[in-house]
């Protein structure tokens, strides 16, 4: 038997159980609603042996799907449905958003955990894989966008919501001529320009042919300021924006998502691109309705909501994420069709929006995928090299590693993978990007 043979037949048996548990008449608890339940995970070898974890969306299994519960916050839903200037009345308004002070409240709340985390050993890190995987996503989704700008000068990037500067080694790589990079936390800003000095250092020491890029840094509210009027030449044409792990902070309010909005294309020329990565709000409602209260995660990562949970509002349906020693602050759910419509009012059109799976998927076996997957251990093996410990739990982390060695009929069974845990929370996201179009352009598009 083949082992794509063998795999299907795991599947089969595993969708067998699965539904037999789903026809229990027991209440299932947070715990229980594992994500393994929403998607199986396979494995695929490679001509190393060495072999990565491959999404399969799979049937939902929860309670009745057509309980008055359960409500649809479809991703895919048409963007047509959403109305066009996306304004409420005033009651409607309280019922969306927080108030005036809440809003304050929030940021401070983003800027003091932002400021308070530590820079620990990353390597001690029980999220080390994930993180690196995390890593790879953006240097893969900031490659292929690059290549797509129509420019063959070297770029001029905006860097909003930069934290530490964790993405300076990428704009490095990527050959930028210049970088702008904001924050609204002031700790963290001082962090990024201490890493930038430290570069530019090194840059001098070894003398290289090309010097690094200049870089500008800016301690501002993305989404309460124009950042145009504090760059050093507000006149500046951008050919690629980048907002990491960030823009659902401005969903907030419909002002704020404006103002990020026109932050992100104020200065990006025509045929540039406006690159992020984001939590994916379906998903994460998902989850939430099949958990029988507000919260549900897992041993490193926790959501609970604090919105109407039959119908979350637009702009403001705040839940509080908590990621063990990395986020622990308010977010806000982004809705596709909004998040895209009120795009094109900046002359953006949305262009990828793709699960991190999917994209992973996409991106993995290509040369440059490839390789960096390997430079930057993106994925842990398993099982473990000799005196080497796994981050996750042996004994409930790795099941899908396990079931696959199992099947193998060779001596020798190595896969790289992330533990169950590090899966259910990288898989919460997906990467966007939106081209920044010509004025006029939506005259030409079913918008």
């Amino acid at each position: 038997m083949s082992a794509s043979e063998v795999m299907n037949k795991a599947k089969e048996k595993q969708d067998e159980i699965l539904s037999e548990k789903d026809n229990e008449k027991t209440i299932p608890t947070i715990k229980s609603q594992t994500f393994s339940r929403e998607r199986k995970k396979k494995i695929e070898v490679n001509d190393k042996s060495h072999t990565q974890i491959k999404y399969s969306r799979t049937k939902e299994h929860c309670s009745d799907v057509n309980s008055p519960k359960r409500v649809r916050y479809d991703a895919e839903q048409n963007v047509n449905n959403t109305s066009a200037d996306l304004t409420t009345s005033n009651s409607e308004k309280t019922k969306e958003s927080s108030s005036k002070e809440e809003h304050i409240e929030n940021s401070l709340l983003v800027v003091q955990h932002y400021n308070s985390v530590l820079n620990k050993d990353r390597n001690k890190s029980r999220i080390l894989y994930m993180r690196n995987f995390n890593n790879w996503i953006k240097s893969m989704l900031i490659l292929e966008f690059i290549n797509k700008t129509p420019t063959n000068a070297r770029l001029k990037v905006l860097d909003m919501c930069c934290g530490k500067g964790g993405d300076l080694f990428k704009w490095e790589k990527m050959n930028a001529a210049h970088l702008i990079c904001t924050d609204l936390a002031d700790v963290t800003m001082q962090q990024c320009q201490d890493r930038y000095k430290q570069m530019s250092k090194r840059y001098s020491q070894e003398r290289r042919y090309f010097p690094i890029f200049s870089a500008e840094f800016i301690t501002a509210d993305c989404t309460k300021v124009q950042l145009r009027t504090k760059f050093k030449d507000p006149s500046i044409s951008l050919d690629l924006v980048s907002c990491q792990f960030a823009f659902h902070y401005c969903f907030e309010s419909l002002q704020q998502a404006e103002c990020m909005f026109r932050n992100a294309s104020e200065c990006l020329k025509p045929g540039g691109y406006f690159i992020g990565t984001i939590p994916n709000a379906y998903d994460l409602v998902s989850r939430w309705q099949k958990c029988d209260g507000d919260g549900f995660g897992n041993d490193i990562y926790s959501v609970e909501f604090f919105c109407d949970k039959t119908k979350p509002p637009l702009f403001g349906a705040k839940y509080h994420f908590q990621l063990e020693g990395v986020v622990n602050c308010p977010e806000f759910l982004v809705y596709l069709p909004v998040f895209r419509k009120l795009a094109s009012k900046f002359d953006l059109n949305l262009v990828l929006f793709e699960r991190f799976d999917n994209f992973y998927e996409r991106m993995k076996d290509g040369d440059k995928g490839r390789m960096l997957l390997s430079k930057i251990q993106s994925l842990e093996t398993y099982p473990p090299r000799r005196e080497v410990q796994l981050t996750g739990n042996p004994d409930k982390d790795y099941q899908h590693a396990k079931e696959y060695c199992s099947q193998k009929t060779s001596t020798r069974c190595e896969i790289g993978t992330l533990s169950q845990t590090e899966w259910e929370v990288t898989s919460l996201y997906a990467v966007f990007s939106f081209e920044k179009m010509k004025p006029g352009w939506k005259q030409h598009w079913n918008m």
